[in-house]
């Protein structure tokens, strides 16, 4: 999600990092600072979700759900579970993420209405995240192998990375820039280019608190220039280091919801 609990990239929690008065860092040294960051505050983490999609035409609707986390390497593989409240037509519905970093991730989405569990394939990555302009791959990231980093800029307050896949044919663009804080390594913004090289879509963190001594985004939005429409992501009640157990994360509870840890 990004700090953005691992959702927008949103989506996401995020966190400080310092940048200090080192020697200046490599493009690399910061992409990894602002992954840490991003996606991998304290050991696991909790997070109600109310989720508002616009569309083109101004018609809003909203999703409503708990997200949880946990981290079994740091800086490397994690999973995510996703439990779904409102509206009707979604409730219920759980999806999780064992997200890996050698390989693609593994998904799978619950769907109550069939009793069924559906894998879901790596080609879908890049597709909406239950009809938000969030993507699946927001939610737990993208993995830094996947692109070429160059330092585009920067001033006293934030560096901005220029991301540009290595198999461009696997995406639908040609690059994204992302700005970072330079005070914490927090990403706040990333902007997606499409092959002719237009600002497409924009993923932003929109307003972050301290909880537990971290910066946390609490509020987010996606918005898709190119459609039209735009989906804005508010976090409550989160709350980092639980001690979630693995169990949690597994196809048992796609099915039947761990309440203990989504209350």
């Amino acid at each position: 999600m990004c700090k953005i609990f691992g959702l927008a990239g949103l989506c996401l929690f995020l966190c400080a990092g310092g940048a200090g008065n080192a020697a200046p860092l490599t493009v690399d040294e910061i992409v990894a600072k602002a992954n840490t960051v991003a996606y991998y505050e304290g050991s696991d983490g909790r997070a109600q979700v109310a989720m508002t999609i616009t569309d083109s035409q101004g018609r809003s609707r909203k999703r409503v759900f708990t997200i949880l986390r946990l981290d079994m390497v740091d800086g490397g593989a994690q999973k995510y579970y996703v439990y779904f409240r409102e509206p009707a037509d979604v409730r219920d519905m759980s999806y999780m993420v064992w997200k890996n970093v050698d390989k693609d991730d593994d998904r799978w989405m619950y769907l109550p209405a069939l009793d069924l569990v559906r894998r879901i394939a790596a080609s879908d990555k890049r597709s909406s995240f239950v009809g938000s302009h969030f993507l699946y791959e927001d939610i737990s990231g993208r993995a830094l192998s996947l692109d070429k980093h160059e330092l585009l800029r920067e001033d006293d307050a934030v560096y901005v990375v220029r991301n540009t896949p290595i198999e461009s044919m696997a995406v639908e663009f040609s690059y994204f820039d992302v700005s970072i804080r330079k005070d914490n390594f927090l990403p706040v913004k990333g902007e997606y280019y499409d092959k002719q090289g237009k600002l497409s879509r924009v993923v932003e963190a929109v307003e972050f608190k301290d909880i537990q001594g971290h910066p946390t985004v609490v509020k987010s939005k996606a918005t898709d220039l190119a459609a039209g429409g735009a989906t804005v992501t508010e976090f409550t009640n989160v709350e980092y280091d639980l001690g979630m157990d693995e169990t949690v994360f597994t196809e048992r509870y796609l099915r039947r919801p761990p309440e203990k840890w989504l209350k």
